[in-house]
């Protein structure tokens, strides 16, 4: 019986184990997030340094190292040319109107003149089943990166702070570009610097977002896109989602179950 009961235990704290460490399970990217590409969480390094105020870490998605998809990759807006890219999707976040969404991003290339590179923010609503570009970022030679340049503008209600966005130019080092980092192919490569953007919902609902970038015309000379600090009202948008954890308990039930069945 002692046996018995001790199994029985070890397989409840095992399953209770699951659901605590299920957002630790999901790095490096934050519980619930989806990463398409090379995606990730990391520390200062070379040009990116820690974002303002919000500790040492911030996420990524980087065009190093991916394979050349088309129009198809992960990171493209379907707008011809696209190459090679990565996207990072966050959990699924409800807010109510006029609630205000915040994050800070920092783009990143080492690519410059002819092939313009880009990053863009979509907002998806859920509930309404829209979609929306906030804002894009691109490779320009001189000039602000937002918007980016034959791409969609900055979406009504969205502030950037800075609200110059011009490139820091030289190869930008980020190790994170794999083995561009350091490089850079004429002008209109380096990295912007940390920049805050907030936006304030108008509607209610369920939303998500989306961070995407891409290699445009081919796929030499990496770029990237950080990211730190995704909030609603100050509130982290970190979480297991529903659907994760009641698939784990389920998982511990009918474990629990099978041990039941098996002592009867």
């Amino acid at each position: 019986m002692k046996q018995i009961a001790l199994r029985k235990w070890l397989l409840l704290a095992g399953v209770a184990s699951l659901l605590a460490a299920a957002p630790a399970d999901a790095a490096p990217i934050p519980a619930g997030w989806l990463c398409s590409g090379n995606c990730g969480t990391s520390g200062p390094d070379g040009v990116v340094t820690s974002p303002p105020s919000l500790g040492p870490n911030y996420q990524y998605i980087t065009t190093a190292g991916q394979p050349n998809l088309g129009v198809a990759n992960p990171g493209s807006l379907g707008l011809g040319g696209e190459r090679s890219g990565s996207r990072l999707d966050t959990s699924v976040f409800t807010v109510a109107s006029g609630d205000s969404l915040g994050f800070f991003f920092n783009y990143v290339t080492s690519d410059g003149a002819g092939f313009a590179d880009y990053a863009f923010v979509r907002l998806l609503n859920l509930t309404a089943k829209t979609s929306d570009v906030l804002f894009t970022g691109r490779t320009i030679a001189a000039g602000n990166t937002v918007p980016g340049v034959g791409l969609p503008g900055i979406a009504p209600g969205v502030t950037l702070n800075p609200t110059s966005t011009a490139i820091i130019p030289g190869g930008p080092v980020w190790s994170l570009l794999g083995g561009d980092s350091g490089r850079c192919f004429s002008a209109g490569c380096g990295y912007t610097g940390w920049i805050q953007m907030n936006y304030t919902l108008p509607t209610p609902g369920n939303y998500q977002l989306q961070f995407g970038v891409t290699n445009w015309i081919d796929t030499d000379f990496a770029s990237g896109l950080a990211i730190a600090g995704a909030t609603i009202n100050d509130r982290e948008i970190v979480q297991v989602p529903a659907s994760m954890a009641i698939s784990l308990f389920g998982v511990g039930l009918l474990a629990l179950g099978a041990v039941v069945r098996r002592r009867a």
